[in-house]
């Protein structure tokens, strides 16, 4: 059975999780701190990871940047705090979900099935535009590598960032609704709403405005959303 890493320093959640993970047919690995997430996701390679927020040692952020240096494992954070913002961070360090306490158990389960199909059809999307390089004027994005370049330097973003530059880069000019963006980068079962994009297409955009990019720009359409558009010389 593939594992799952479930990190938490409560142990009455970490029982009850790992006891519905279990019938869902994954092996419980369980982590009470930071440090103990990410020496057990090294050793047990986990199918998907659980994550708490608000741990000893190092807090599950920071776990979540550790993982995300080498690894696109899905990553669901759990916390006690809601606040819009603190979600805008953890989506853009990497997670794929958010899941504020308290919450039900078959909750947490159905979010990692709807990450599971989100991957897994991403991986298919890749697949289908395997050996593609998108390059307009000084942007190189690769999507088998999952790099991007502008002026042949690189810049790093996330994997989400990068998903959300091919989506528009491959569509020039044309107007994406925040609608459409949440559907195609994030799934129909993703349960945020349309200001996880705006938050997501302005640190996007503080990211790749350090180098000059006259020939192109990601706009703002007002009251609609967003579209690359490529600028006339």
């Amino acid at each position: 059975m593939a594992n799952i890493l479930i990190a938490d320093d409560n142990s009455d959640i970490t029982d009850v999780l790992a006891a519905y993970a279990a019938k869902e047919g994954y092996t419980p690995v369980i982590a009470k701190d930071g440090e103990e997430a990410i020496r057990l996701f090294n050793s047990s390679s986990p199918e998907v990871v659980l994550l708490d927020v608000m741990m000893p040692k190092i807090d599950g952020y920071e776990v979540c940047r550790t993982i995300r240096r080498n690894s696109s494992v899905p990553v669901i954070l759990i916390t006690a705090r809601g606040e819009e913002f603190e979600k805008v961070m953890g989506l853009d360090i990497g997670a794929d979900d958010y899941i504020v306490k308290p919450f039900s158990p078959s909750e947490v389960m159905a979010r990692v099935r709807a990450v599971k199909r989100r991957i897994s059809a991403s991986k298919e999307q890749v697949s289908a535009n395997s050996g593609k390089v998108i390059s307009i004027d000084n942007l190189t994005i690769n999507l088998d590598e999952y790099t991007l370049s502008i002026g042949g330097e690189p810049i790093t973003l996330t994997k989400k960032e990068i998903e959300t530059m091919w989506t528009l880069a491959k569509n020039p000019n044309k107007v994406f609704t925040r609608e459409n963006l949440l559907d195609i980068l994030w799934g129909y079962d993703y349960y945020g709403d349309s200001r996880t994009v705006d938050s997501h297409i302005k640190r996007l955009r503080q990211k790749i405005d350090v180098i000059s990019h006259p020939g192109w720009s990601i706009k703002t359409q007002w009251g609609i959303g967003y579209k690359f558009e490529v600028n006339d010389k």
